[in-house]
């Protein structure tokens, strides 16, 4: 718990420090847009953009452009602004954009219909002078964390893959687990996204990130022409672009198959290399996440010295979405298959899992806790160990409902946002993209804190949504994370329980009692 404790503290100071620049230096809400007056506009005024700079840049806004007038609003929709006013010159945008908060969308309408661009600080101002530093330990952590995501993902999906596949005479065995884990992630991922869907936290939320780039467009395509994308060509071309994470994990999988395939001793030679580079990019990532707590208080200055506190409010609404279909899934959708196809009482099961759930919400992570669940279902839970050696590593490795279920949400959150406030659609075809994505990078998320935010960014750039959304929503994680972990581990119990209650064993009907 200590590290939790130190995150959190951590976070409270980045508050802090944020509010206290926030208060102290002065940062007036910025367009990037430049006008000068003319008179051929309709009703005989209105502005011209002369030219372009820093947000506006990333608008469909073009030089030449003629204003007519401008508002405050956080939707697309004409009866959502909140203040308007007509624009006729430079004088008249700059005493507008007084009334605005950073992070505020500006809406300005055009002879041609209305384009929108998110306010930042003005590049010249004392705050964001001030903020330099804070933003520098901000990106090279966000850097770092971008770092990882291909050999993370790679090494993980292949050893993953390559242990399932390697059934031997457990062949019955492992694809009873594996079908469990498949259809429990993903029954998580699909109570996450009509969750998200419903109650949609994203819209009109005040985020305070910066517009989509113009070439940024809705992925349009259909379903089955993103599946026939996830074939590379060039597997070392798609390696090199956090964007084709989709076509990485294709050929993981792939690989991972295939090493099975292969006769000793090649195929366990090429296993036993990727289950070596896993386990030191899993100590590279654990290193690395050791700097959450700087990383979070860095970025919560720079968030809460930009926008205030009020970034908060949406990020509440999404971190109770997040809650309430964990505990969904954990509550509902686990004991009803506890029930129904292990024919054994869930509540009883629960409490002979309280050990390991404790240790997997303080330690944040299903490897650290698989020492504790190993035994806790093996003596609490009556379970042989011919069924626990099997599964519960593997769950470990490749059954993560908790994070898949997380990924979904946040994804489709910010989707969500940048739908609102900018030129993305969440198409019906892109919300499968997530749920495909949220499947598969759950299996290659590592069993370590934090990681299914790694495993978030993929999603996001498979999507072509900018990935420091994610940065926002690691200054919220660290309980999040906590919870997760306990709906990972749950479900890996649960599926022990499940597969041994198949393969004929009563000894889970006397767990708990």
């Amino acid at each position: 718990m200590a590290f939790h404790w130190k995150v959190l503290i951590w976070m409270a100071a980045g508050v802090l420090v944020g509010l206290g620049l926030q208060a102290t230096f002065d940062a007036p809400a910025h367009g990037g847009i430049t006008l000068e007056q003319v008179s051929s506009a309709p009703g005989g005024q209105g502005a011209t953009i002369t030219s372009l700079s820093g947000p506006a840049l990333k608008s469909r806004l073009e030089v030449g452009d003629t204003v007519l007038s401008a508002s405050l609003g956080a939707y697309r929709g004409e009866g959502d602004d909140e203040i308007s006013a007509r624009i006729s010159g430079q004088a008249d945008l700059d005493t507008f954009l007084q009334q605005a908060e950073i992070g505020a969308v500006l809406w300005l309408e055009l002879t041609e219909g209305r384009q929108m661009v998110t306010l930042v600080a003005h590049p010249d101002s004392p705050r964001l002078k001030a903020l330099a530093p804070f933003n520098f330990v901000a990106d090279i952590f966000m850097a770092l964390l971008k770092m990882l995501i291909v050999p993370l993902v790679v090494s993980s999906i292949v050893t993953g893959v390559a242990g399932v596949g390697n059934f031997g005479d457990l062949r019955r065995l492992g694809l009873k687990t594996f079908g469990y884990y498949i259809a429990t992630s993903l029954l998580a991922i699909l109570v996450g996204q009509a969750l998200v869907s419903i109650v949609r936290p994203g819209d009109g939320a005040h985020l305070g990130l910066a517009g989509l780039e113009r070439e940024t467009t809705a992925p349009d395509a259909s379903f089955i022409e993103v599946l026939q994308r996830m074939v590379p060509e060039n597997i070392f071309s798609a390696m090199t672009s956090n964007g084709a994470m989709l076509q990485v994990i294709f050929f993981a999988l792939l690989f991972g198959v295939f090493i099975t395939r292969v006769p000793s001793p090649h195929g366990k030679r090429v296993g036993g290399m990727f289950e070596s580079f896993f386990q030191v990019m899993l100590k590279m990532a654990e290193g690395i996440l050791a700097l959450l707590p700087y990383g979070v208080f860095a970025l919560l200055v720079r968030v809460v010295g930009l926008t205030g506190f009020g970034i908060f409010t949406p990020l509440l609404k999404y971190m109770a979405v997040v809650v309430v279909a964990l505990l969904f899934h954990a509550g509902v959708t686990l004991p009803l298959i506890v029930r129904f196809v292990g024919r054994m009482s869930p509540l009883k099961w629960f409490r002979a899992m309280s050990p390991a759930l404790m240790t997997a919400f303080s330690t944040s992570s299903s490897s650290m806790t698989l020492p504790v669940t190993l035994k806790t279902v093996e003596e609490r839970g009556k379970v042989s160990n011919r069924v626990t050696s099997f599964t519960l590593p593997l769950g470990a490795t490749i059954n993560m409902d908790g994070t898949a279920l997380y990924e979904c949400i946040g994804v489709i959150f910010l989707s969500q946002y940048y739908a609102a406030t900018g030129d993305f659609e969440l198409t019906i075809s892109a919300q499968c993209l997530v749920v495909l994505m949220a499947l598969l990078a759950s299996i290659g998320a590592a069993g370590i804190p934090s990681a299914g935010l790694v495993m978030m960014l993929t999603i996001l750039a498979a999507l072509g949504l900018p990935l420091e959304g994610a940065a926002l929503l690691l200054a919220v994680d660290r309980p999040l994370d906590m919870l997760r972990t306990v709906v990972n581990v749950w479900s890996d119990s649960c599926g022990a329980a499940v597969i041994a209650r198949t393969e004929g064993e009563t000894g889970p009907l006397e767990a708990g009692g």
